[in-house]
């Protein structure tokens, strides 16, 4: 394309794209290994990292790609997808504290944000957006792996535990690509996005106290307008509070670590049934249409024969010999359809509802002990209301 054509072409592409910057699927193949730190990061360096629960998505409208999921699996996958994101990050030495938390949860220095496109056992589809506190976005792309059965088979087991999950090469790329776009920053942005998470912490909750201390403009970026004293008490207090909600997050990881290394095994090996049947009924259905095709074409040849039988015995035999291995092989195709039903049948008996509940935990505030109770994203909801009487008790700020 001549070069004048070239800038037009752009702004058309850009005007019909839309200011998205969902960028094209990182198609992911083979063994990729995780880009691991070469050396020690200094601490004001590193970045505390929080996966928020991927967003479960849909499920697909076609039926016999929907079979034999359920959105009970979808709702523990989007506990236990970002959880294999989080430890792979966290294993790979870029980054400080990696912590899963619910959605919509505030107060981290980068957000990683999923959520499910496609996962059926063969094929494992999620849509990644990384924002730091600041609100600059990273990147927002789609990553994609296929795999199959074959793949279930090269991974064996570790006392009652897989060696590696199926698809841990798209959650190294995942990774790879964040430690990539950290290694762009300087050194000066990295403590200015640190410092914004404190205020935006504090802000949330005493925002008359310190939401003067940050601006936000309309593309949703935050600034620093001035630091608090270093000396301010009512600030370290908010630090103090800060720690606490650290800790209490550190808790409830536990938590989603133990469910999913109950789930890690029967997951594993639902994906991998349902992989070996999903193969298996394309197979039949392969089958199945292949006889009746044959069938159909051996019954249009016995009336073609027909046709041009000028009475000869020997081709009304071959005619006949025609309908009949036609009209079996028909038949036969519709009895590899009944045996399809039972291979859709063994998925839908291997549709598991997962849950995860967390033991209660006891607080305290004001000298009133508190229980949290409910699933682990339930309690963390009653903590965050929680953190404010904290700080009014601690504070005598009132303002709330």
């Amino acid at each position: 394309m001549s070069a004048r054509y070239l800038l037009p072409a752009c702004i058309v592409f850009a005007l019909v794209g839309g200011c998205s910057s969902l960028g094209p699927t990182h198609d992911v193949k083979g063994a990729v290994p995780l880009n691991k730190a070469i050396r020690e990061v200094p601490e004001k360096q590193l970045l505390d990292v929080w996966v928020e629960l991927f967003d479960p998505g849909e499920l697909p409208e076609d039926e016999d790609e929907a079979m034999g999921l359920s959105m009970d699996i979808r709702e523990a996958e989007a506990r236990y997808i970002p959880e294999q994101l989080r430890t792979t990050m966290e294993s790979s030495g870029h980054w400080g504290a990696v912590r899963l938390v619910p959605r919509a949860t505030s107060g981290g220095e980068l957000l990683v944000q999923g959520k499910i496109l496609t996962s059926d056992g063969e094929q494992l589809a999620l849509q990644i957006k990384a924002l730091d506190a600041t609100g600059r976005e990273w990147f927002n792309r789609n990553y994609e792996e296929e795999i199959d059965e074959s793949d279930y088979r090269s991974r064996g087991l570790t006392g009652n535990r897989p060696d590696s999950d199926v698809f841990q090469s798209l959650y190294n790329t995942i990774a790879n690509d964040l430690a990539e776009y950290l290694r762009t920053l300087p050194a000066a942005d990295i403590a200015t996005i640190r410092q914004v998470a404190e205020l935006r912490f504090a802000a949330d909750l005493s925002p008359e106290a310190f939401s003067r201390h940050l601006a936000f403009d309309k593309k949703g970026r935050y600034t620093i307008v001035h630091l608090p004293a270093a000396n301010d008490p009512m600030y370290q207090r908010v630090l103090a509070i800060r720690d606490r909600d650290f800790l209490l997050i550190d808790t409830l990881n536990g938590h989603f670590d133990n469910f999913c290394r109950e789930m890690e095994t029967p997951y594993s090996e639902w994906r991998k049934a349902r992989s070996e049947e999903a193969a298996a009924l394309r197979k039949l259905k392969n089958s199945a249409m292949q006889r009746k095709l044959l069938g159909v074409a051996a019954i249009l040849g016995a009336i073609a024969l027909e046709a041009s039988n000028n009475g000869n015995y020997s081709s009304s035999v071959l005619r006949d010999s025609l309908v009949l291995g036609g009209a079996y092989a028909i038949k036969t195709g519709f009895d590899k359809d009944s045996e399809t039903d039972i291979h859709r049948d063994a998925i839908i008996e291997l549709d598991e509802s997962f849950s995860s509940e967390a033991r209660p935990l006891v607080v305290e505030v004001e000298g009133e002990t508190h229980e949290l109770t409910g699933s682990a994203e339930e309690q963390f909801t009653k903590w965050r209301v929680l953190l404010k009487r904290i700080y009014v008790s601690e504070t005598g700020f009132t303002d709330l």
